[in-house]
């Protein structure tokens, strides 16, 4: 069992983490007043080959693993949640289905452009009355001729007002329940693609959250991913990888926290000491260091487990879980530790704390990871 980074992923994070602290710190908060998407950050980590880390270098990636892209997915959550939540879910949700489940032909047309940084991904799976069953989709794709025609509407989707494709979940079979579903590779320039909302959120106002509508969308057939009915198969695929970007999302929002706090609490002065030297505060300290570190090895463990072509439904729900729940805690405590100013813009927990809400939430409730894993347990 060896914790040691191999060399070339240490060299990896060296590179993405010397560039979000150059970069992307210093208009961190700044991005977040403004709720304005950083086109400049993406196309810049695109020239760093940072957009398609997974992703096989036939098709324009790295050619890097999951346990990479999750280094790299940590460093920008450690300065920056909503810029990590968009290259999140680029990566996992709007690339790699297409890696895992694409022809060839659309590889290179759909696949190249994302992986080289040359425009966003998106997936488009929830709905307004979905929520956590998402299987429970009224969005519906008719075949006519050679075509398919897409009505419905999607709900909470990110990347998708920057995005330069979708992957769309849809009914085609109304009456084969889950084997019923498929995915469509749908351009945002196609007629009848509308954005109907760009949501104000709690945090995370870098990264666009949307409503899409869907009217009579008409896609050729050889935009259908995969073969019809394999939607939702493809879906529990998707995320179990997507499950562990989050978790290396919520781990480095937990690590950007926690060393708010201790440079904090070294610094401020009370009754004559820092206040790191009371117990009550060095206590704080230590469990955020604790919560952060036991999540990262759960995240870890789950890439590694991932990138051995094992089944990791059960360690990426548990790492996700845990991080994201870690991520809340710690950035709470991170808020507490630094007293009035914690509360203000002038620092950091305050946004690590509003952005780590989502992570329990997204890609699955931390209730539903309860679902997940006693399932995985046989309960």
């Amino acid at each position: 069992m060896d914790f040691d980074l191999p060399a070339e992923h240490a060299m990896i994070r060296d590179t993405v983490r010397e560039f979000c602290e150059e970069e992307i710190e210093p208009i961190a908060q700044e991005i977040e007043d403004e709720h304005r998407f950083p086109e400049e950050v993406f196309a810049e980590l695109g020239d760093l080959d940072m957009m398609g880390v997974p992703v096989s270098e036939e098709y324009g990636g790295l050619g890097g693993d999951q346990l990479m892209y999750a280094l790299v997915t940590e460093e920008l959550g450690r300065v920056s949640g909503g810029i990590g939540l968009s290259y999140a879910a680029h990566v996992s949700l709007g690339s790699k289905p297409i890696e895992l489940f694409g022809t060839d032909a659309q590889k290179e047309e759909w696949l190249r452009p994302l992986a080289e940084g040359e425009g966003m991904g998106a997936w488009a799976l929830t709905e307004p009355g979905s929520g956590s069953d998402a299987s429970d989709m009224d969005t519906m794709a008719v075949k006519e001729g050679d075509e398919y025609v897409l009505n419905g509407t999607k709900q909470f989707i990110t990347n998708a007002s920057v995005a330069n494709s979708v992957l769309v979940k849809a009914v085609t079979d109304p009456e084969a329940g889950y084997d019923g579903i498929s995915t469509f590779i749908v351009d945002p320039e196609d007629d009848g693609f509308e954005i109907t909302t760009v949501w104000d959120k709690m945090g995370l106002n870098s990264s666009p959250t949307c409503e899409i509508q869907l009217d009579d969308v008409r896609i050729p057939e050889d935009r259908l991913l995969g073969e019809e009915g394999e939607g939702w198969t493809q879906t529990m695929k998707t995320l179990d990888g997507g499950r562990i970007s989050i978790a290396a999302l919520s781990v480095g929002l937990a690590q950007g926290a926690y060393e708010a706090a201790k440079d904090y609490a070294g610094e401020r002065e009370q009754f004559g000491q820092p206040i790191a030297k009371f117990d009550a505060i060095r206590d704080k300290v230590v469990d955020m260091h604790r919560k952060t570190e036991r999540a990262r090895l759960l995240t870890h463990k789950a890439a590694t487990e991932y990138d051995k072509g094992e089944s990791v439904t059960r360690e990426s729900a548990l790492a996700k879980l845990d991080a994201s729940e870690a991520a809340r805690e710690v950035a709470e405590d991170a808020v507490q530790v630094l007293g009035g100013y914690g509360y203000t813009e002038d620092f950091s927990p305050q946004r690590f704390y509003r952005d780590a809400k989502l992570m329990e939430i997204g890609e699955g409730t931390s209730e539903i990871q309860h679902v997940v894993l006693g399932q995985q347990l046989g309960l």
